[in-house]
């Protein structure tokens, strides 16, 4: 069974081994034994072995050791976002967007909730550039309270202004003007993925930015290359695979979000490298309401050469 069918039926590890209840948010036990299974119908070989070695409490993944497997995996993709510059371009994207918000007449504050936030890079980069603006508000949100814990601990570290919570993004008591995220879109399959995009149509969202990674021939061998040489944590080498090649197509992101949140103009943005016939690591996925459409698309710059047709 080759990489690419395991993988788009399956899913990653770091998925397998955690587990939350959708109300609530509380932790739910996962049983060890059930992971393997699940590993093992799939052929999975590497993920059975990997899961082989996390410590169980009477069958139970021990919650400890997941997360210390996690935040070290996350640190790890820390240092990669820096390497690839994922924080500036991230801001490089946000800028037009506020930008027409604000020449639209957008209410101050303005939200940016970085959904699935994990230990927090993104939020906490744009926190320490200042880029932004002082009318800018930032949030991460994840479901796992110990990758928030270390965010938090970073922030504080680092003194800057930008909270974390547990919660769910689309059911903050102070909604969302523009949402984020950095590689959770190819996590969400079909009519899951359907659903995620539905949830941004809500009256006091404006926009949203989804990098993600960009599926191409090449990425595939190109992330097993990097994993394999930059990677230690055998979890975020394995995942980090998977998520190459389980990355949605550009034209299939567009159909499903113009199908499940019409209320906003869509586009891709930064599939291409330079200009050149060079596929990226990351492209996003980009969402405005029409009304600021116009004024978007004046403040993009030169930066518009890299952004696909929006409607």
């Amino acid at each position: 069974m080759s990489l690419s069918t395991i993988t788009r039926r399956g899913p990653e590890i770091s998925d397998a081994i955690v587990s939350f209840d959708p109300v609530t948010l509380q932790r739910k036990p996962v049983k060890k034994v059930d992971v393997l299974v699940q590993f093992r119908k799939l052929r999975n070989h590497e993920a059975v072995r990997i899961v082989e070695q996390i410590p169980e409490q009477d069958g139970v993944l021990d919650p400890a050791a997941v997360d210390k497997i996690l935040i070290t995996s996350h640190c790890e993709m820390q240092r990669m976002s820096e390497e690839f510059q994922h924080g500036k371009r991230v801001a490089e994207l946000l800028e037009p967007i506020l930008n027409a918000l604000r020449d639209g007449g957008v209410t101050n504050p303005i939200r940016i909730v970085d959904i699935g936030c994990g230990t927090g890079f993104v939020v906490r980069w744009l926190a320490a550039s200042g880029s932004l603006g002082d009318d800018v508000q930032l949030m991460g949100v994840d479901f796992n309270v110990a990758l928030l814990n270390e965010a938090q601990r970073l922030a504080t570290i680092e003194n800057l202004r930008c909270k974390f919570e547990v919660a769910n993004a689309f059911r903050l008591d102070e909604p969302a003007t523009v949402f984020i995220s950095t590689g959770i879109l190819h996590h969400f399959r079909d009519e899951n993925l359907s659903y995620l995009l539905q949830q941004h149509c809500r009256p006091e969202t404006s926009a949203f930015v989804h990098f993600d990674f960009h599926s191409s021939p090449m990425a595939p061998l190109g992330s097993w290359l990097f994993h394999a040489v930059r990677m230690r944590e055998p979890l975020a080498k394995h995942d980090g695979v998977l998520s190459a090649v389980r990355a949605h197509k550009s034209r299939y992101l567009l159909e499903v979000t113009r199908s499940a949140a019409p209320e906003f103009a869509s586009a891709i943005y930064g599939t291409r490298l330079w200009r050149m016939p060079i596929p990226r690591v990351f492209h996003s996925l980009v969402g405005i309401r029409p009304k600021y459409r116009d004024a978007f698309l004046s403040n993009m710059g030169t930066r518009i050469a890299s952004l696909g047709r929006i409607e």
